[in-house]
């Protein structure tokens, strides 16, 4: 499985907002720095919001460098949400300051790299700098559907984070899609017929 010979720089890997009905799919990468340990690293859902929050900012403080990624609701739609996932972890290993010599990625399915990669399941448990990719997007994510919030209050954002809540269906029902529904997920087009 896991092989620590490769020495030097390595970065994690992990995204928020797969399932989600709106909004886009964020994904991170995090080299921590062996040397300012960040206590309490998890995956970021057995987390508070609060802790996380407090993760957040202990994170972009202390790692040795990290990058934050997107890919729109408009690539999901177009590309399907695996490939937009693998697009916007790619864009975020590709915005690393400090270049690794080995990404490890949670999940099962690799983005294209042109650095040594390894898929982990359950990563965003097992491996700190996972925990901490995965603690980035889903933060970033929850922040963005906050002021996403703001523009369309109606829908509820800043409550279910885009997912498919009753009350979310329920809004969807009534008002319709708005630009950040993912029109290819089954509850959003059906809405649309």
């Amino acid at each position: 499985m896991l092989s620590w010979d490769t020495p030097g720089l390595w970065a994690g890997v992990d995204e928020a907002g797969r399932g989600p009905l709106a909004g886009p799919v964020v994904a991170a990468a995090v080299i921590l720095d062996d040397l300012q340990p960040i206590k309490g690293l998890a995956d970021s859902k057995v987390l508070s919001a609060l802790r996380r929050e407090k993760l957040y900012d202990e994170i972009r403080a202390k790692a040795l460098c990290c990058s934050i990624a997107m890919a729109s609701v408009e690539e999901i739609d177009r590309l399907n949400i695996l490939q937009a996932t693998l697009l916007a972890m790619q864009r975020a290993v590709e915005g690393l300051r400090l270049k690794p010599v080995k990404v490890l990625v949670d999940g099962n399915r690799l983005p294209t790299l042109s650095i040594l990669a390894e898929a982990i399941v359950k990563g965003d448990a097992l491996i700190p700098a996972i925990s901490a990719a995965s603690i980035l997007a889903k933060v970033h994510r929850d922040r963005w559907c906050e002021q996403f919030h703001l523009e369309y209050p109606q829908y509820g954002f800043a409550g279910h984070k885009g997912y498919g809540t009753a009350e979310h269906l329920a809004a969807l029902r009534e008002h319709g899609a708005c630009p950040q529904h993912r029109r290819s997920f089954s509850p959003v087009a059906e809405v649309l017929r």
